[in-house]
């Protein structure tokens, strides 16, 4: 790389260092030298994206102000990540972060691990389960079978098909939401709804209010849509929202927009109760912030004879201040790219304007795969199968890591894909460093953080059960084993491992 992209301040840096300090060494322990520590530190913060490649670092007199560390320090930590292919320096410009040749990029999301990988690694990085067949089949056979009408025509359906609009639209009514056709538009998935929803609300500098944690791939999108993220804490364990702090915050910082999961949080699996969920869009209706729910985890109820609580927007009658995002991704198969916007006519109307310049429509005939799915009773038959496949594996996992991580802590959910999972006070970007190492793939807390919160924690998705769960907390146990010891270096290559 010739040059620098970006920048990152000292006290940015500095705050990103201090969130990865691990646990305090033993007796009898060595620790390492203040340089070869820091050297570590930006190491691992460009290998989890959290400093971009490309970004120019502080000036070294700078950084030694903000750690209070000598330049002596700086200097040295500096001139190691030269040597490893970390830093490039060029006089007059600065030094800016770069991967050894042959590393590939860091992911800044949470990318599905490549099917070429998956014989050695067990991913948990993406929550998300195979299609529940036999019913992916038959949808697109049913959809197959739809499809000759439309193909006489251009195939750009900009608001998604009548048909399908219909169809979500009567779900919501059934729900006791009235809904109308034209107060949906579908899109492809939830990310590609909430990516126009931000466009044509927040504009480049506007601030986003966020649960904190909150859902990677959405933080990640809205920072390089240029938002200005104002993390709000969550509640304790699975209570759901601190509502008293989110009317403080948008109070006080004015968001355009909030972004909030209600439903089966991502990551923490919280579920908010209906007096929070009435409470909140009070708050956002005093504050004129619209209130982006986002509904994927919706129908990923696990316990029997379990009842949900009234959706957001059942709290918002007039409509001015909830837009609802759906998807078929978590609750059927992530890859069916199908997702959809419930808002009032005139939010859809300018979403709908505005795509002109995007994506056009969404596909056609995965609309049609899941009309089928919703108008035949094949959306209750797949759902049954994946929330019994979901409950089995949260059940496999969970007795797994406390049997092989006893001081790992967690609170079970009652719906969702995830477990938010405190590590014992080791480092979670170090875990997911060397879980690689040792064959399990596995997202760190600050993935769903602002600015490095959450370092104690990682994410473990309800993806893998039997054979496959107890390992994976077999390799998890093996990773802070070497993460606790300091022996984080080189280890040996994962054995392959058939379910």
């Amino acid at each position: 790389m010739a040059q620098w992209t970006s920048a990152v301040g000292s006290a940015q840096l500095a705050r990103l260092l201090s969130s990865q300090q691990a646990r305090p060494a033993g007796p009898g322990t060595r620790r390492p030298p203040a340089y070869r520590a820091l050297a570590d530190g930006v190491r691992l913060l460009v290998l989890e994206g959290r400093v971009p490649v490309g970004a120019r670092l502080p000036a070294e007199r700078e950084l030694a102000l903000s750690l209070a560390v000598s330049r002596t320090t700086v200097a040295a930590a500096y001139e190691e990540l030269r040597t490893e292919g970390f830093l490039e320096s060029r006089r007059g410009a600065g030094s800016w972060t770069s991967v050894p040749a042959g590393n590939p990029l860091p992911a800044r999301g949470l990318e599905p691990l490549p099917p070429e990988a998956l014989g050695s690694m067990i991913d948990l990085g993406c929550a998300a389960l195979p299609a529940p067949e036999p019913w992916l089949t038959r949808a697109v056979q049913g959809a197959l079978e739809e499809l000759p009408p439309y193909a006489h025509t251009h195939g750009d359906y900009p608001a998604g098909l009548p048909a399908l609009r219909a169809m979500i639209a009567s779900r919501y009514t059934a729900r006791g939401i009235p809904t109308m056709p034209e107060q949906i538009m579908v899109t492809t998935g939830a990310m590609g709804a909430i990516d126009a929803i931000c466009h044509l609300f927040a504009g480049r500098g506007e601030r986003i209010a966020v649960e904190s944690p909150s859902y990677a791939n959405i933080l990640q999108l809205m920072r390089e849509a240029g938002a200005r993220l104002v993390p709000v804490a969550m509640g304790d364990g699975l209570d759901g929202w601190d509502v008293d702090r989110w009317r403080q915050v948008l109070r006080d910082a004015a968001p355009r927009l909030a972004y909030v999961v209600a439903d089966f949080h991502n990551p923490t699996g919280a579920l908010a109760d209906e007096d929070q969920r009435r409470r909140l869009v009070d708050a956002a209706r005093a504050a004129g912030t619209v209130l982006v729910v986002d509904e994927t985890m919706n129908e990923l109820h696990l316990e029997d004879g379990f009842t949900m609580p009234r959706p957001v927007c059942g709290f918002d009658p007039a409509g001015s201040t909830v837009i609802t995002v759906g998807s078929a991704s978590k609750a059927f198969w992530a890859g069916m790219r199908i997702g959809w916007v419930r808002a009032a006519p005139d939010v859809i109307r300018s979403l709908v304007a505005a795509r002109a310049y995007a994506d056009l429509g969404t596909p056609v005939l995965e609309q049609l795969a899941v009309n089928w799915l919703l108008s035949t009773g094949g959306w209750e038959e797949a759902l049954a199968l994946r929330r019994a496949q979901a409950r089995e594996n949260r059940d496999d996992l969970v007795a797994a890591l406390e049997r092989e991580l006893p001081d790992w802590e967690f609170d079970v959910p009652r719906g969702g894909l995830t477990l938010w999972v405190r590590t014992g006070g080791l480092s979670g970007s170090r875990l997911a460093e060397v879980g690689e190492r040792v064959g399990v793939r596995v997202p760190s807390g600050p993935r769903f953080g602002v600015d490095g919160a959450f370092e104690g924690y990682v994410r473990l998705p309800f993806t893998v059960g039997g054979a496959v769960a107890d390992e994976a907390a077999v390799r998890l146990a093996a990773a802070a084993r070497l993460v606790e010891s300091g022996a984080t270096g080189a280890s040996e290559p994962p054995r392959t491992f058939v379910a």
